[in-house]
């Protein structure tokens, strides 16, 4: 065996680096592989360096690599196992098979005074061997001698490069018995070694971790004496857990032990000192315990071991809580660990990558889905990895799962904070309603059957959920006014400023896309919050028809005010006609949120036949104020000889009937039967306002001319309105008219009457006097003939139908001429003459 100072020498760092650059990577490689699977703790462990040394660490190494060669097993140095047997790498089983040490070779050429030793004894004389020497066979001492010097210790240092080759060639030989010659086997390359290793470490891991850890376990010897306060702590420091423990408990039954003794020979200072001493490590034990299980799901999968040491000194101190000895204020371990989980769970999440709101619009989407695949990631590898690294009583899914439960909540909670945008209030609802729970993230079936058994609801606050509701309700009832504004401005900038015409649909009818915006958004609201929540989506419906109200009243003024200085009644008709089917197709979207909102229906309902109502109102007075010059010059003089007015009213009627064609039902006929009955009440009225009266047998030409007016006005009208009861009224008049005998008028009455009940006696004098008949006994026989069959159809003290009511609406001048007609009957019974 090579001496101390030599070991030492070999075993400096900057020797073993010469070696491996010397040597190349297969020398270099394979000595290094040599003593690693040969080490007892892992080399590059810092702790075992500051325990043991570099030194001292090499020099056991060597010693055992000399000890386990087959070569040196006859060694009188050497008392252990063979190296197979050592668990170290295999050697070629020629020489693992051989029982007998081949006998030891003599120098003949040795000096005298130096030892005689073989080179095959002892690791620390291989380094003693020339570089030139050839080791590929050997000879017996009978065949081949060698001429050896014993090298000076000094030549140790000479080259390292020499004694790692020895090694090398020393391990490759190989005896026969028989013929006694040593041969040379090649041995495998260092990539088949490598691979081979990488593949026995794998397979190591991967039973280690198909091993339960189990409930039970023995605790090591605790040490007499225990290491300094500074050692301690230093081992708490680089995580060796189980060695600080040990000190730790040691140092505890120290302190237990001083403290039973005599007081008198214990100075209570330096008691009180180590009692300090003994709460600052375990206090530093306890905040590196902590350290580790927060950081356990971010560090590599072989940190099994150490989370194997944690739960032990947990269980461990557990056990002993009742000892004297104690530390006050340390608190639960096992509090201590979840605290930790909890605590590695929140920074999890922290750091899942988060936007600012004005940096992306689709923030917090985006950063939910990312929170979902991290959550999922993280119990994947508890499930995996974790939870086989303690012990059954920990529960450590179930203990990941709850911390999860909380520290989302409390997540959601915070992020809540930071939502304006309705967009965001649905993400955030979505993702807790339907996506937490769903096998997008708890129930993943990566997760199974652990989360099975685990209830998978988010710990929120009493009234978080309701709080978000109702802010979500807010947001939409604020977002469709929102809305609305920027229909009216669009509508606005688009059509009204630039005096734009409407757009006609695939039906021909003028349309706006008003109603369809509306009813598209309310659409989208409900259809949203039907995914989150039944109840929710009636709400929301209900926050938007509620702002809805509101909408035809400014959409109204907003339409007064733009369109004032629109000079062309054909396009402001076109407007109103457009905007009637715009909110009559809106109050049929509305129609169908009946059921879940009647009230906010029936209030839009409402507004909305309001807003129409006086759009048609508009329309229609716009007709009249076109019209009413041309109804004055009816039934007159100008009249009679010319057909300029009637053909002007006519005109205008035909125009706006025609524009009406572009009106939705119900409203176009509604419209046209109004127009209709204003049409041919006005034209009838012109008889009630005496302004001429036919002479000369002009009552002839006047009934022939009504007629054929008429009839125009009938056709017009006939296909387009409801009220076909108007139509007979201008046959009857041009009958009275156009009678040639006075006697025989009274014989038109019956069906006229039978027709339109509501005409009065003032109303058939208007009409005898324009037929020229304004006195005489013909006509107040007429007018007793009205009075009897108004009596004989029960309505002589009434209009008659009020559907039917057209004469009652019509103002009479009064003539002198008319205070006749209340006379007696009898007092006009006189002769002719």
């Amino acid at each position: 065996m090579a001496s101390g100072d030599q070991m030492a020498e070999i075993g400096e760092p900057g020797d073993m680096e010469e070696v491996n650059e010397a040597q190349g990577l297969e020398d270099g490689s394979s000595l290094i592989s040599t003593m690693e699977r040969n080490g007892k703790t892992q080399p590059d462990s810092p702790v075992k360096e500051k325990k043991l040394g570099m030194m001292k660490q090499f020099r056991e190494r060597m010693k055992q690599v000399g000890e386990r060669s087959p070569l040196a097993s006859n060694s009188n140095e050497s008392k252990d196992r063979p190296y197979s047997d050592q668990g170290g790498d295999s050697i070629d089983p020629e020489v693992t098979s051989l029982t007998h040490p081949l006998p030891p070779t003599h120098s003949p050429s040795l000096s005298a005074g130096s030892p005689v030793a073989s080179p095959l004894k002892s690791p620390g004389e291989f380094f003693q061997r020339k570089e030139g020497e050839e080791s590929a066979e050997i000879s017996p001492p009978s065949q081949k001698k060698h001429s050896r010097t014993h090298s000076d210790s000094s030549t140790i240092g000479d080259s390292l490069l020499k004694k790692g080759a020895s090694i090398r060639r020393s391990l490759r030989l190989v005896g026969n018995k028989k013929d006694k010659t040593l041969k040379q086997e090649p041995l495998q390359s260092v990539t088949e070694i490598r691979v081979e290793e990488k593949r026995e470490r794998e397979e190591k891991r991967e039973r280690e971790e198909s091993v339960e850890i189990k409930e039970s376990y023995i605790l090591p010897e605790i040490p007499l004496t225990p290491l300094s306060v500074m050692q301690i702590n230093e081992l708490i420091k680089t995580e060796v857990l189980e060695e600080a423990h040990l000190n730790l408990l040691s140092l505890r039954q120290e302190f237990q032990r001083e403290r039973e003794e005599c007081m008198e020979e214990a100075s209570p200072m330096e008691l009180a000192k180590k009692e300090k001493d003994l709460s600052i490590l375990y206090r530093a034990m306890q905040e590196k315990v902590k350290e580790i299980v927060r950081n356990s799901n971010s560090l590599p999968s072989c940190n099994k071991e150490l989370l194997m040491h944690v739960a032990r000194v947990i269980q461990e101190e557990e056990t002993r809580e009742a000892e004297p000895g104690g530390v006050v204020g340390l608190g639960d371990w096992r509090g201590a660990w979840r605290e930790a989980v909890s605590k590695g769970v929140e920074a999890t999440l922290k750091r899942v990558h988060l936007d600012r709101p004005e940096q992306n619009a689709s923030w917090l989407a985006i950063h939910l889905g990312l929170l979902g695949k991290a959550i999922v990631e993280d119990l994947e590898k508890v499930k995996g990895e974790l939870q086989g690294s303690y012990p059954p009583s920990f529960n450590v899914f179930s203990t990941y799962m709850s911390c999860y439960h909380g520290a989302v909540s409390q997540h959601l909670n915070t992020l809540q904070q930071q939502v304006t945008d309705l967009k965001d209030y649905y993400a955030l609802l979505d993702w807790i309603i339907n996506c937490y729970e769903s096998e997008k993230i708890m129930s993943s079936p990566s997760l199974r059957p652990e989360m099975e058994a685990e209830k998978i609801g988010l710990s929120l606050e009493e009234g978080f959920l309701d709080q978000l509701k109702g802010k979500y309700c807010m947001r939409a009832k604020e977002d469709m006014r929102a809305s609305l504004d920027k229909i009216l401005e669009l509508e606005n900038e688009d059509i009204w400023i630039k005096k734009q015409a409407p757009e006609t649909d695939d039906e021909h009818f003028l349309n706006s896309d008003i109603h369809m915006d509306i009813w598209t958004k309310v659409k989208s609201n409900a259809v949203n919050s039907k995914r989150i929540d039944v109840n929710l989506e009636m709400r929301v419906v209900c926050s938007c028809l509620e702002e809805l109200q509101q909408f035809p009243k400014r959409f109204e003024t907003k339409l007064t005010y733009c369109c004032n200085s629109v000079e062309n009644p054909s396009l402001w008709a076109d407007y109103q006609i457009t905007y009637i089917n715009t909110f009559t197709a809106l109050k049929e979207h509305m129609e169908g949120y009946r059921e879940s909102c009647p009230t906010q229906v029936d209030h839009l309902s409402r507004e909305v036949d309001g807003l129409v109502h006086r759009l048609a109102q508009g329309l229609e007075g716009q007709f009249k104020n076109d019209v009413r010059p041309y109804l004055r010059r009816m039934m007159t003089r100008k009249w009679l000889s010319t057909d300029e007015d009637f053909q002007q009213l006519y005109s205008r009627t035909e125009k706006l009937t025609h524009r009406c064609s572009q009106m939705r039902p119900p409203n176009v006929q509604t419209f046209l039967s109004r127009l209709h009955y204003y049409v041919v009440k006005e034209y009838v009225s012109q008889l009630m306002k005496n302004n001429y009266s036919c002479k000369n047998r002009k009552h002839d030409k006047a009934a022939t001319k009504m007629r054929a007016q008429w009839d125009k006005l009938k056709d017009l009208f006939v296909e387009m309105t409801a009220h076909d009861w108007l139509h007979p009224v201008g046959d009857h008049l041009s009958n009275i008219i156009g009678e040639t005998n006075k006697r025989d008028i009274k014989n038109h009455l019956k069906l006229f009457v039978a027709d339109y009940p509501d005409i009065s006696k003032k109303h058939l004098s208007a009409v005898l006097y324009f037929r020229g008949l304004m006195r005489g006994r013909e006509r107040q026989v007429i007018l007793q003939r009205l009075t009897e069959l108004k009596r004989e159809l029960g309505t002589a003290g009434n209009i008659g139908d009020n559907r039917r009511a057209l004469f009652s609406d019509m103002q009479v001048t009064v003539t002198n001429t008319d205070c006749l007609a209340d006379m007696p009957f009898f007092c006009l019974l006189l002769p002719d003459s």
